[in-house]
């Protein structure tokens, strides 16, 4: 992709758009390709300017149960529906005060992950109305920004609907039940790449996919590397290769303290990942931002007691490390509230300057 240099113009700001995890309304400057274009650059190693989240649009379908049961719909429609029967049947409830949805634990579906073969009764994909959906779904994805389709209950979070969290973590490396794990991780990725075959035909508009597996705690990771290495990641792959035949980048959602098992990360296919603010994100681009594109959080600052002065030169020297263009980057999302005005808007123009060289 052929772009031009920076131009002063482009700081013109031509409109607004909202902020991301529903913050207010940022600037549109007046960008030298569409929103859609620089945030699939990023993953074609040709980036334009970081990625700061206002250049995505989110989509989750509710024709996929597991959305409703997150209580987290997302194309464009109002939900009326927060909580309920996921695609296996397990029953999640909605907590008003957290915003979402959560499995109730102390009565877990399986005592054992021996039991499945026997006890889970296995969504028929076919029966959901696609072609329904598609239609309801409108224009939503008909837009500049780059569509990301959300996925929730990957492997890990899938083994603890079923077993609650204690006995998952266990699932793992208990050696009589590991080969029933691998077993049901096999038959999963079978049915994750036939959702996402008819995801991807009947919206075609999706430009990529985030898949939630959550493998850590504040301070550590849920299970050691080498666990995440046998049990899981081969998995992943599987369905990480499929979006991939389809032209379709992968990010994991994974939550916590995960620094440990990004070997892992990367070896499962993940293309991207925007780690919390526990993880030292900053050292995890030195060791494998050319492997993986990582969000970075910049050096903490208190925007009320910083001057714009102080921003600006913030954002330079954040640039300076890591909007390097054979070494791209994105601007972590949990770190958007340090993108003041003058924080983005220097930003910006550090980074064009720098990834055009």
């Amino acid at each position: 992709m052929a772009v031009a240099g920076f131009n002063p113009s482009e700081l013109e700001v031509v409109g607004k758009t909202p902020g991301p995890f529903g913050g207010p309304e940022v600037p549109l400057y007046n960008f030298p390709v569409k929103l859609r274009e620089a945030y699939r650059a990023v993953y074609l190693k040709q980036p334009i300017w970081q990625i700061t989240g206002i250049e995505r649009n989110t989509f989750n379908p509710r024709l996929i149960p597991d959305v409703v049961a997150r209580a987290s719909v997302m194309d464009g429609r109002k939900a009326e529906q927060k909580g309920g029967k996921d695609m296996f049947g397990i029953e999640w409830e909605f907590i008003p005060q957290v915003g979402g949805s959560m499995i109730r634990p102390g009565k877990p579906f399986l005592s054992s992950m021996d039991e499945w073969y026997d006890k889970v009764v296995w969504p028929d994909i076919d029966s959901w109305d696609w072609e329904g959906g598609a239609k309801e779904v409108g224009n939503y994805l008909k837009t500049d920004k780059y569509n990301i389709g959300v996925f929730f209950n990957g492997w890990y979070e899938r083994l603890i609907s079923f077993l609650d969290f204690e006995n998952a973590a266990v699932a793992l490396i208990d050696e009589e039940q590991q080969e029933a794990v691998k077993d049901f991780f096999d038959k999963l990725s079978d049915l994750y790449i036939r959702i996402f075959d008819k995801y991807v035909n009947y919206f075609p508009d999706v430009d990529m996919f985030i898949i939630h597996d959550d493998w850590g705690s504040q301070k550590e990771t849920f299970f050691s590397p080498a666990a995440a290495e046998e049990m899981i990641v081969p998995y992943m792959r599987r369905v990480t290769d499929f979006l991939h035949s389809k032209g379709k980048f992968c990010e994991l959602h994974s939550c916590g303290q995960a620094m440990k098992q990004v070997p892992n990360i990367i070896a499962a296919g993940w293309d991207s990942w925007n780690p919390q603010a526990m993880n030292d994100t900053q050292r995890i681009y030195e060791l494998y931002g050319d492997k993986l594109i990582v969000a970075v959080m910049p050096d903490p600052f208190d925007p009320q007691k910083t001057t714009e002065e102080e921003q600006r030169a913030a954002a330079k020297a954040y640039a300076e490390k890591f909007c390097r263009p054979e070494k791209p980057s994105m601007f972590n999302f949990y770190a958007s509230n340090l993108l003041t005005p003058a924080f983005r808007e220097e930003l910006y123009k550090q980074s064009r300057i720098n990834y055009m060289r």
